[in-house]
C-alpha cells in the first residue's frame, strides 16, 4: 500500500513539473499586444513577453526582424525602429525554435492612455439611453453608426490582464465590445483620427468611485517630499489603497509605447474635502508613471471635476465654495510641464448628476488640446483662459490670462458675470468686469479699497467669460494659497 501511495505520489509530482515547464517554455505576449491592436508611431517600440530560458525570440513587423535572448527566467524585450503611420494592416509575428504568434491586422498611429475613475468609466451603451432636448443633437446613436476601422480600443479589466493564449484585447469599433468603451476615450480618438488622418488607439483603464492613491504604489507618494516628510499632518497620509489598480491595469501596460495620458479623476477625492494633498498626489502620479514609461514629457492632460451640488450633502461639512477650492487645487498642477485642465463649468446641464452626461464635448476638448499642443495641427489655444496676474490701480484689479489666444470675450455678448471682490474684511461683493486691451477690468463700487478677486467660486457658477476658441475660463482666486504653496 505505501508503494502503491509513493507511485502516485512520484506520477503526480511528474504531472505538475511537466506541466509548470510546458507552461514555463511557452512563447507568452502580454495582454495588451493582440490583433487589431495600434502601436505608436515615431518612437521605438517595446514588444516583450516570456519564453524558454536562453530562447532565442525573433519579432518581424512589416520589413524589419529583431532578435533577442530570453534571460534565465525567460523574460525577454527588445525595440522596433520608430515607425510610419499607416491605415494598412500588417501582422506582427513573434517566434521561436518551438513556438510562433501571429497578430493580425496591426495598425501604426497614435496612441493614449485613459484612466480614472467614473466619469472616464462612462460606457458608451449609456448614450443610447439619453434623452436630447429639443434642438440639440446629441450622439445618442453613435454606438450603431460607428464604424471607422482607423480607431481602435482597449478595456483594461482588472482581472483579466494576466498574459494567455488569447490575443483579442484591442478591438475595431464596429465590435459589439465597444458598448463598453469609455465614451470620453472614444469621442477623443474620434476627433483626433478625423483632424490627423492616422490611426488612432486609445486604453481605457478606469475604475468608478476610484480616488487617485490606487493608481500608484505608495513609493510613488514616497517620493514626494510633502508625504515623505509628512510628520503628524493627516492631510499628508498615504491611503492603504494606494497602487490596488496600478498593479493590475497600469503595470501591465509598461512599456508599451504611447503618445500621452488623459486623466478623469478626482470626485472621491473632492468628497474628503482634499486640498493642496491632492495637487501633490496628482504631481506623484505624472511623475511616476513619466518616470515607468521613461518619458518626462508624456502630454498629462486632465479634466476639471464637473460641477455638482457637493453643498447638498448632508453627511459631511460642504458649502458652495468646496468644490472651487479643489478646482483651484487641479489647477495649481498646471506648474507641471506638459499638462494642460480642460474647463467643464459649461457642460453639466443637471448639478445635482455626479455623472454628466456630455462626453463628447469633455473628449473633443482633450483632443483639442492634443491637437494644440501636443501635435501642433491646430493654432487655438489648446485650453480657457487660466488666471496669470493682478495688478491693483485705485479701487480696480487689472487681470491678466494665460491662453487668451486671439482675445477674451463674453460667450454669450452680455457683461462678464461671477466676478467679486473682497473688502479689507474679507467680505465678497459682485463686481463689474470689462475687457480693456485683452486683459479684464474689475472693480466693484462699494469697495474703495479692494483686496482680492474672486472668479466663479461657486459649484454652481456657469461664467460666459471664454477665449477666442470659445474655451471656458477657469474658476480662481487672485489670493490663491494653494497655487502659490505649490512647488
Amino acid at each position: 500500500m505505501t508503494g502503491e501511495k509513493t507511485r502516485k505520489g512520484i506520477i503526480l509530482l511528474f504531472m505538475i513539473l511537466t506541466t509548470n515547464m510546458a507552461a514555463y517554455a511557452t512563447l507568452v505576449l502580454p495582454k495588451i499586444f493582440s490583433n487589431n491592436m495600434v502601436l505608436q508611431q515615431g518612437v521605438p517600440v517595446a514588444v516583450w513577453g516570456t519564453s524558454r530560458p536562453g530562447a532565442k525570440v525573433t519579432v518581424t513587423f512589416k520589413h524589419e526582424v529583431k532578435a533577442v535572448v530570453a534571460d534565465d527566467k525567460g523574460q525577454w524585450k527588445l525595440f522596433l525602429k520608430p515607425l510610419k503611420a499607416s491605415g494598412k494592416p500588417a501582422v506582427l509575428n513573434v517566434a521561436t525554435t518551438t513556438d510562433t504568434l501571429q497578430l493580425n491586422n496591426v495598425l501604426v498611429g497614435e496612441v493614449w492612455l485613459c484612466s480614472g475613475q467614473s466619469n472616464m468609466e462612462f460606457a458608451m451603451r449609456k448614450l443610447a439611453k439619453l434623452q436630447p432636448p429639443a434642438g440639440e443633437h446629441w450622439p445618442v446613436n453613435e454606438v450603431a453608426t460607428a464604424n471607422n476601422n482607423l480607431i481602435r480600443t482597449f478595456l483594461v479589466e482588472r482581472k483579466k490582464m494576466e498574459p494567455g493564449e488569447q490575443h483579442d484585447g484591442w478591438i475595431n469599433i464596429d465590435n459589439p465590445a465597444f458598448r463598453n468603451f469609455s465614451a470620453v476615450a472614444y469621442f477623443f480618438a474620434k476627433e483626433l483620427q478625423q483632424r490627423l488622418h492616422v490611426p488612432v488607439g486609445v486604453i481605457s483603464a478606469a475604475i468608478p468611485g476610484s480616488a487617485i492613491e490606487p493608481w500608484m504604489p505608495a513609493e510613488a507618494m514616497f517620493q514626494e517630499p510633502f508625504f515623505r516628510h509628512a510628520g503628524g499632518d493627516p492631510a499628508r497620509k498615504i491611503s492603504g489603497d494606494a497602487g490596488k489598480f496600478y498593479y493590475t491595469m497600469i503595470e501591465p501596460l509598461i512599456p508599451f509605447a504611447i503618445k500621452g495620458f488623459l486623466w478623469c479623476q478626482g470626485e472621491s477625492n473632492c468628497f474628503l474635502n482634499e486640498r493642496i494633498e491632492y495637487s501633490y498626489k496628482m504631481k506623484a502620479l505624472i511623475n511616476y508613471w513619466r518616470e515607468k514609461w521613461n518619458n518626462s514629457q508624456l502630454p498629462f492632460y486632465y479634466v476639471q471635476i464637473a460641477p455638482y451640488f457637493y453643498s447638498k450633502a448632508t453627511d459631511r461639512p460642504y458649502t458652495v465654495f468646496s468644490e472651487p477650492a479643489f478646482w483651484e487645487a487641479q489647477a495649481a498642477v498646471l506648474k507641471m510641464p506638459h499638462t494642460l485642465m480642460i474647463a467643464t463649468t459649461d457642460l453639466n446641464t443637471d448639478l445635482a448628476d455626479l455623472h454628466p452626461v456630455n462626453k463628447w464635448d469633455v473628449g473633443q476638448r482633450l483632443a483639442h488640446a492634443a491637437l494644440s499642443k501636443t501635435y501642433k495641427a491646430d493654432n487655438r489655444p489648446p485650453m480657457g483662459p487660466v488666471f496669470k496676474s493682478a495688478l491693483k490701480q485705485g479701487n480696480t484689479f487689472i487681470l491678466d490670462f494665460d491662453y487668451k489666444g486671439k482675445g477674451l470675450k463674453s460667450k454669450d455678448g452680455q457683461p462678464l458675470n461671477f466676478f467679486e471682490v473682497a473688502d479689507v474684511n474679507g467680505d465678497y461683493h459682485e463686481a463689474e468686469a470689462r475687457i480693456k486691451d485683452n486683459k479684464i477690468y474689475v472693480y466693484a463700487k462699494d469697495v474703495t479699497h479692494p483686496y482680492d478677486v474672486r472668479f466663479g467660486w461657486r459649484e454652481d457658477a456657469d461664467p460666459n467669460l471664454v477665449n477666442s476658441a470659445g474655451l471656458p475660463a477657469l474658476p480662481f482666486r487672485t489670493n490663491n494659497p494653494i497655487i502659490d504653496n505649490f512647488n
